[in-house]
């Protein structure tokens, strides 16, 4: 019986792709460093800030890459101040989060994203009180470390056999591999279902029915 169900968030959740990547750009031009293409920015998603700076410019300086970190973190939250900032809500997901929650499930979050972002997207969408546990890159090392899978167990008294770790990229299986949960994908999010199959997926939902009926399973 599957007791709790964690999510990425960027990419399985919420499709926050647009702001991700206009404070990347933000980011580099702050830094001086030459813009990273939009795709490059994509896949990325889900790592910590620092991590993905690392990806998208291995060989700046680490003061630049610094000088990066804060600079996204500042047009972030200059843009969710004014309004700029959309995260839609992948379709079908409010539904499923609700009838999950409904059936007695726990209900977490795994993600790169800080507290103050993670907190601002699920407000934003009044689906805050749904979850149980809520991990960020505030708090652990950065996917696919299994930390934030394992904080997310610990407060939610489960065991690994009891979870299931939702999420659209390799890093997310990877780190439900690391934590010994097993892994779903979603076709919807910022890497191809083959690479999440690839990297040990039990299987790809491309709709949130087939994901409920997938964690029922």
């Amino acid at each position: 019986m599957i007791r709790l169900v964690v999510f990425d968030c960027d990419g399985t959740l919420v499709d926050g792709q647009s702001a991700i990547v206009d404070a990347m750009e933000a980011a580099f031009r702050a830094a001086s460093l030459p813009l990273p293409e939009r795709n490059a920015v994509r896949r990325v998603v889900g790592l910590s800030l620092p991590q993905a700076l690392v990806r998208l410019a291995p060989h700046a300086p680490a003061d630049r890459r610094e000088i990066a970190v804060e600079a996204y973190k500042a047009s972030f939250r200059g843009a969710r101040s004014e309004g700029r900032v959309e995260e839609p809500l992948f379709p079908g997901i409010a539904t499923l989060l609700a009838r999950l929650h409904g059936s007695g499930r726990m209900l977490g979050v795994a993600t790169g994203k800080s507290d103050r972002g993670l907190a601002h997207c699920l407000a934003h969408h009044h689906i805050a009180d749904l979850f149980a546990t809520l991990q960020t890159a505030d708090r652990h090392p950065s996917k696919p470390h299994p930390a934030m899978l394992e904080a997310a167990l610990f407060e939610a008294a489960a065991a690994p056999a009891e979870a299931v770790m939702v999420g659209d990229t390799v890093f997310d299986i990877a780190m439900a591999r690391a934590a010994g949960v097993r892994a779903i994908g979603v076709a919807w999010g910022y890497h191809e279902p083959q690479e999440l199959t690839i990297a040990g997926a039990c299987g790809i939902a491309h709709s949130a029915a087939e994901l409920e009926a997938m964690i029922d399973g």
